[in-house]
């Protein structure tokens, strides 16, 4: 029996499974850790918790499945994109690593147009720059804490820093990469006029790989560590979206999925490059070698539901919790009760500012045309919608793009509302599915160590062979008619705030 390791180190803890070569789980092991804010909008890790929740991960999932440690032919790392990890000239850390979250980085990223200009910026590196990405980090480092710059020999992102641990390489692979600010996405390797003009030693970076590419191999100490054979091939993998990719079967043009989680995602594949001038959406080099993915993000999907629930939804929790169910299942029974456009009333889902399509911290949520009839199952539907319409938004530019996919994967905990997905369905004007296995990343990056090992001949004849979806819930016409009006509406409210957003800012 052969298997494949897929490791994805997230924010809030590492997920390590244990797949066969046909995709089923033969074990899986989560490990948590803390996150930092030592300051209003700062977000920092220790990186030794990563490699500790590695290497407990790993072992607890070889304990559990029995595998000979021989019998594991490759190993795949996914995880939390933009981070930023530096080490001394001993591999040491030197500060605690600032994650893709982290806000404190404005400054350096008008420094950054600055220096290479905003549009010659945004050609090169195929994105605008942002407080998250890594760029920004960097120059930050350098501005507040030079003594630690000064003795900055690499800079790594978080699956790379693991990956130094388990082979000892220096390495990262295209689609993580594309996140840091640094690489010329259009060709795939890391940009010598971007570092120039802001005065980054190229040496400080690691090798570029693709994603299914062998990067280096497990040493013996790491295989002490870990119970993983010395010697064992470990693939470039990819950043946590693009695994998502993968282990959804989005590797073909054609193909997307959206994602309902905290932050909302609409995600899609092209072979051919596609890059907005504006930078409302982002371009990447995905883990298919040779194409990319465009990916517009809206910020509080997931986390505006969560809001309104915990907020406003007591008696529910109580009676969910009373009938042993999910909150959410009672929540979807209501929202369904309440017909399309909550009674004419629309929620903007800006609690955190918003990304795509505006790029704008300071809008924020909203519901318009509220009124004396209105219950709480009114704006529970209308938060929703709201959320949806958000994701039309990301698709919109998509589509402008000349990306046009013909089916959508639904991802995150708000897929498995099949109300949510028939909303998503109809709002997009496109058929909903879900996939079977629900792994993500970490079925991703094993697909992609699969490939490495020689078990599958391409990234696509990996997802072919394991990825199962789910029958898609179709547009109904007289849904796509009536959301149409809703959404025109709502795609006129901001502009029509966003003075008000920006004076209540400044107050």
């Amino acid at each position: 029996m052969e298997y494949l390791l897929g490791v994805d180190i997230g924010t809030s803890g590492t997920k390590t499974v244990l797949f066969d070569t046909q995709g089923n789980v033969a074990a899986s092991k989560t490990i948590e850790y803390p996150m930092q804010q030592p300051q209003n909008g700062w977000a920092e890790q220790n990186p030794e918790d990563w490699w500790q929740a590695v290497c407990g991960g790993i072992r607890a999932v070889v304990a559990q499945s029995g595998a000979a440690p021989g019998e594991i032919v490759g190993v795949g790392l996914s995880g939390q994109m933009h981070s930023l990890v530096m080490l001394d000239a001993d591999n040491q850390v030197l500060r605690p690593a600032i994650l893709w979250c982290d806000q404190r980085t404005a400054a350096e990223c008008e420094e950054i147009y600055r220096r290479v200009g905003k549009e010659r910026y945004i050609e090169l590196t195929a994105n605008p720059a942002l407080t998250g990405f890594t760029a920004g980090k960097i120059l930050w480092v350098r501005n507040h804490e030079p003594e630690i710059y000064a003795k900055c020999r690499h800079i790594l992102l978080a699956k790379d820093y693991v990956r130094l641990r388990l082979t000892g390489v220096y390495a990262t692979e295209v689609s993580d990469a594309s996140g840091m600010g640094l690489l010329d996405v259009p060709h795939r390797c890391w940009s010598d006029e971007v570092l120039e003009k802001l005065e980054i030693d190229r040496a400080l970076l690691a090798e570029v790989y693709e994603s299914p590419e062998v990067t280096g191999r497990i040493t013996a100490e790491a295989a002490q560590l870990t119970g993983l054979a010395e010697g064992t091939p470990v693939v470039g993998g990819a950043g946590d979206n693009a695994a998502a990719a993968v282990g959804t079967g989005v590797v073909e043009d054609g193909q997307a999925f959206a994602t309902i989680g905290t932050s909302g995602v609409v995600f899609a594949h092209t072979s051919g490059l596609s890059v907005d001038p504006k930078g409302r959406v982002h371009t990447f080099c995905c883990a298919v070698p040779g194409a990319w993915h465009v990916m517009g993000v809206t910020l509080a999907a997931g986390q505006s539901l969560k809001w309104y629930k915990d907020q406003f939804c007591g008696l529910d929790c109580q009676q969910a919790e009373q009938e042993g169910v999910d909150p959410y299942v009672l929540l979807d029974r209501a929202a369904e009760q309440v017909p399309i456009g909550s009674n004419r009333l629309l929620y903007l889902p800006y609690l955190m500012g918003e990304r795509t399509p505006h790029l704008d911290p300071d809008c924020r949520g909203a519901f318009v045309g509220l009124s004396g009839m209105h219950t709480r199952y009114d704006l529970l539907r209308a938060v929703m919608e709201g959320v949806t319409f958000s994701l039309r938004d990301c698709a919109e530019i998509l589509r402008e793009m000349q990306v046009h996919p013909t089916q959508i994967l639904a991802c995150g905990g708000g897929g498995t509302s099949p109300l949510w997905r028939q909303m998503l369905a109809d709002v997009l004007g496109c058929p909903v599915a879900t996939t079977v296995s629900k792994e993500g990343p970490a079925l991703g990056v094993a697909i992609l160590a699969g490939v490495g090992a020689g078990v599958y001949g391409s990234v696509e004849e990996g997802c072919r062979k394991l990825i199962a979806v789910n029958a898609a819930q179709a547009p109904i016409p007289e849904n796509v008619q009536a959301y149409q009006a809703f959404y025109e509406i709502y795609r006129a409210l901001y502009p029509a705030l966003r003075d008000s957003y920006h004076a209540l800012a400044q107050l």
